[in-house]
């Protein structure tokens, strides 16, 4: 059987190491500099010739840096003749820009999958993306994984029986119903309008919430303008605890001091596949690690066994 490799680029590398020591093996050294007009180099510093090669590497901010690092990566692995390349991206960033919404705007996400597999990604490894028609994108195969059962475990030992799921928008409502089943509560959803990056509306909430305990389940939360303009429909509908609950965790600009202005959210549980800045983690802050998860994706993924088994069970 081929040798496996796994790297790491200067996005995550703790989780690049969790997900080594799960699979009881050492993290592959590559090096990352910067030559004198700011152009990038990487060298990966392990024989990848005929091996089987997972590049870790999250989108997370400055996100083109991190782009950039890995489409190098690819191409060093490529160079280096290694058997198999897959690009494990826990967080695609560019899954946001999926469709044509305005004159004149670029398809990022389908521009950088493009990107992707030109630079040598055999296959693709991410954890839910923002859209499902992203899947679409990518010219080779990818394997999307979803945290929900991971997510889900952190809230089994409850009471829940006067709690329900909410989702902020009908988009997210079929994997919020699929957490919803995993804890056997009923799911609720938003009914929600963007108005820019960072302002939203939401018209109602459809579902019955009222005097229940909430965990409000949502992709990602970036800013947190869509979590305060949810809480403040839910407060109309006097409910009880309430609970935010995300796969991506990225808290940018004011998300933090906006979460932590919010007395009545008893907890927020996110997963790890973005590094988290010791200053956004606030006391009432779950981290959860998707590292088993990813490491027994990249076991299956190499002996050819199947992955949909993996999430679809819920695993």
């Amino acid at each position: 059987m081929r040798e496996i490799g796994i790297f790491s680029g200067g996005a995550h590398p703790q989780l690049a190491e969790e997900v080594c020591a799960h699979l009881d093996l050492s993290l592959y050294p590559a090096t990352i500099s910067r030559f004198s007009n700011d152009c990038l180099q990487v060298q990966l510093n392990a024989n990848c010739r005929e091996s089987d090669i997972f590049l870790i590497q999250p989108l997370v901010p400055p996100v083109q840096e991190h782009l950039m690092e890995l489409l190098l990566m690819l191409d060093a692995a490529r160079g280096a003749s290694a058997a198999r390349i897959t690009a494990v991206m826990p967080h695609y960033a560019y899954a946001r820009s999926d469709k044509k919404d305005a004159p004149r705007i670029a398809i990022g996400g389908r521009l950088v999958a493009d990107l992707l597999a030109t630079a040598g990604a055999n296959r693709v490894l991410t954890m839910t993306l923002h859209a499902p028609q992203v899947h679409g994108f990518f010219s080779v195969p990818v394997d999307h994984l979803n945290a929900l059962g991971v997510l889900a475990e952190h809230f089994r030992d409850r009471d829940l029986r006067n709690t329900v799921v909410v989702s902020p928008d009908l988009g997210n409502a079929k994997s919020a119903t699929q957490f919803a089943r995993l804890l056997r509560v009923p799911v609720a959803a938003g009914s929600k309008q963007r108005l820019s990056d960072d302002r939203v509306v939401i018209d109602t909430i459809v579902g019955e919430v009222d005097g229940k305990d909430v965990i409000v389940m949502d992709d990602e939360i970036a800013n947190g303008g869509t979590i305060l303009a949810l809480l403040g429909r839910l407060r109309e509908r006097r409910v009880g605890r309430v609970a935010i609950c995300c796969t991506h965790g990225l808290f940018t600009g004011p998300a933090i001091a906006r979460l932590r202005e919010q007395p009545d959210i008893a907890e927020i549980v996110t997963t790890n596949t973005v590094p988290l800045a010791a200053e956004k983690r606030l006391p009432n802050l779950h981290v959860l690690s998707i590292a088993p998860l990813l490491a027994e994706a990249i076991r299956r993924i190499h002996n050819g066994a199947s992955v949909s088994s993996l999430f679809v069970s819920g695993a």
